[in-house]
């Protein structure tokens, strides 16, 4: 595979983790597994340590999360929330305890071993045994503010018992719902004809993001607390174990669940009985997590860029069950992209009645040989997302037809298009397939893009089937459309308002979120930006040569290609126009790229860790916005590191061995100052 070829296939990858990152941390709505995310994830990571060329401070190999929602006041974590790196299998977890043991120069280590809830990650926050603030992993480095919401959890002290406790500290949970609990409710969404919640993670995180904490408080939410953060840590315990049973003597609800195992055998032993007996809790979880015991061990062994040396998690593997094919529907996206959905006779599996399942593109059909009425073998990757692993063709009807993947659109019977290369199949009638339509106004106006308040997806449908929208220029029309909107069931004067308002400040984004809006193939927000700081305007991208768009750094043929044929649609530079003629930005404001000075002009630099001051893509600009250049990589080239806290030792490591300058944050400013 060529250097090209090499870096369109991380760029790939990386777009899809950020995108996945989004779905999971910020709209509590995962759309693959964790075993697949961790996948591609790993797929990445080799990519990028054989070609560190290519790696970019922002890749997802080098995060915890997902974004942050702007619906609530944003805090940064004193110390970062870290993800843990995950294992599916005994040799994995094994590897992990010789790299621990032969760290810290001991023959056996003590674990503690924990159940890894499938919930929502908090930090509470407390001053002299009283509560103060709860905030949301986020994406590792800062999250939301959900104070009120997090007081209306019954098993969350605002004031804490006994004494001993540190007058300063932050203690870290999982915020969950109980199965019974979760299908009550779900019951009660079902009989009012409104569409249950997928499980009960997305039901917890979807209910401590309310913004009425009265709303909040009529949703039985549980909260296990596990981790406690504090200056003094190491001087108020000695063992995670320890700290374990003050936080149940302080009133915390901690879950008694766990085990003090001596060595690796005993924590394989743990995995086991859990493996099997999980079923039986009154909530979910998805795996063991198993941490070094003492904490002189863990400051010892320290932390990667994003997860800690001395945890890990265990992922228990995913549970299968057979059930019949009922028949197979097709979904079309935004893209045009069709996609196949098996829809089955229900089956319990993993605590959870199944239906459907993805089948993902015509191949996948043509793997498992798929027929009418197939007996088929069910998993539920990472406990979430249901699929089809295997036919059972032992109970296969002698009649049974072969599933054909259709020709045509299912939506609007436009002749079906696979580009070279590529295994889906896409519909190319943009103009006129619903779903698209609709998938195309919902992406441009969701949060990423155009940031629309007051939008939402089921309202854009509702506008779609009364005929007032039919293309994203027809947004910045409905203002001459009150009296229509007024008599639309459920559309009050006030949420037409609201709506009305959040369309007229979509107008200020700027013209990489237009850019990104009108939903290109292949042009992410990353691409997006690239694309606009290169061009400057509309009119030069439009201009330009497939081979011009293609030289911009981390932008392959395919993206070109696809850049090039968008506005080559005369319906496309129509909707450009009109959108124009709106109001909308279709040039770089020069004041967001006014150069301050030319103090770090022709100096390159690399920021790495998490900072006290700034995030990353702050100092990020402050260094552009001076002359400087950031690159992604450590060389011998390199002028200067900025090292923040945290950051990963091989990297600090290979810095020192060529000589490349290394700097805080502080000294960063120093500069800039000079």
């Amino acid at each position: 595979m060529s250097n090209p070829a090499i870096q369109e296939e991380i760029n790939r990858l990386k777009t899809e983790l950020i995108d996945h990152n989004y779905q999971y941390y910020v709209l509590a709505n995962p759309v693959i597994s964790d075993y697949d995310f961790d996948q591609k994830l790993k797929q990445l990571q080799s990519l990028e340590e054989k070609y560190p060329e290519f790696l970019d401070p922002n890749s997802p190999t080098q995060k915890v999360g997902g974004d942050i929602t702007k619906k609530f006041k944003t805090v940064k974590h004193v110390w970062p929330m870290f993800s843990l790196s995950n294992t599916y299998n005994e040799q994995e977890l094994r590897d992990f305890d010789e790299r621990v043991r032969k760290a810290i120069e001991k023959e056996d280590v003590e674990y503690s071993c924990e159940l890894k809830f499938d919930g929502l990650s908090i930090s509470l926050s407390y001053e002299n045994g009283q509560l103060i603030q709860a905030v949301t992993r986020g994406d590792g480095v800062q999250g939301d503010e959900v104070t009120p919401n997090v007081k209306t959890i019954h098993t969350i002290p605002h004031r804490l018992q006994g004494s001993g406790f540190p007058s300063n500290f932050e203690i870290r949970g999982e915020i969950l719902m109980h199965k019974a609990a979760f299908e009550r409710l779900n019951d009660e969404r079902i009989k009012s004809e409104e569409i249950p919640y997928a499980n009960p993670r997305n039901f917890a995180a979807g209910t401590i993001k309310l913004q009425d904490s009265a709303e909040v408080a009529k949703r039985p939410l549980d909260c296990f607390l596990y981790s406690l953060h504090t200056e003094n840590r190491d001087r108020t315990f000695k063992t995670q174990w320890e700290s374990l049973d003050s936080l149940s003597n302080w009133g915390f609800h901690v879950n008694d669940d766990r085990k003090l195992c001596k060595n690796i055998n005993e924590v394989l032993d743990f995995i086991a009985k859990w493996d099997k007996e999980r079923h039986h809790l009154s909530f979910e979880i998805d795996g063991i997590v198993i941490k070094v015991n003492e904490f002189s061990d863990q400051e010892e062994l320290g932390f990667t860029a994003k997860s800690p040396r001395w945890a890990i998690s265990y992922k228990f593997k995913a549970e299968e069950v057979e059930t019949t094919l009922e028949s197979v529907s097709y979904q079309v996206g935004r893209t045009g992209a069709v996609t196949p959905v098996a829809n089955l006779a229900p089956v319990l599996l993993a605590g959870t009645t199944v239906k459907r399942a993805s089948l993902h593109n015509a191949n996948e059909i043509l793997r498992l040989d798929l027929h009418e009425h197939d007996t088929v073998l069910v998993e539920k990757g990472g406990e979430i997302i249901p699929k089809i692993i295997g036919v059972n063709t032992g109970k296969r009807r002698k009649d049974a037809e072969p599933i054909i993947y259709p020709n045509h659109c299912p939506e609007c019977n436009t002749l079906l298009i696979r580009q070279k290369g590529e295994v889906v199949f896409y519909c190319p009638n943009d103009e006129f397939c619903p779903p698209q339509i609709v998938g195309k106004i919902q992406h441009f106006s969701s949060r990423n893009a155009m940031d629309i308040v007051g939008l939402g997806n089921e309202t854009i449908e509702t506008l779609y089937r009364s005929g007032l929208i039919k293309h994203i220029s027809d947004l910045y029309l409905l203002k001459n459309k009150q009296e229509e909107l007024s008599k639309i069931e459920r559309f009050g004067e006030k949420s037409i308002q609201n709506m009305l308002t959040g369309i007229e400040r979509s107008k200020e984004e700027p013209f990489e979120k237009v850019l990104f809006g009108l939903g290109i193939r292949f042009v992410g927000a990353t691409i997006a930006k690239k694309l606009v700081d290169h061009f400057k305007n509309i009119d030069a991208l439009l201009e330009a040569p497939k081979e011009e768009i293609n030289s911009i750094y981390e932008i392959g043929e395919r993206i070109a290609e696809s850049v090039v044929t968008y506005f080559q649609d005369s319906e496309h530079l129509h909707q450009l126009s009109l959108l124009k003629e709106n109001g909308l930005q279709f040039i770089v404001n020069e004041q967001e790229n006014i150069l301050f000075s030319e103090k770090l002009n022709g100096l390159t630099f690399v920021i790495s860790g998490v900072f006290e001051e700034h995030s990353r893509p702050e100092l990020s600009q402050l260094i552009e916005s001076n002359g400087g250049k950031i690159i992604s990589s450590i060389s011998a080239k390199l002028n200067y590191l900025v090292a923040g806290n945290n950051m990963g030792p091989s990297k600090l490591a290979k810095a020192e061995k060529l000589g490349t300058k290394i700097i805080s944050e502080a000294d960063l400013l120093k500069l800039l100052n000079e």
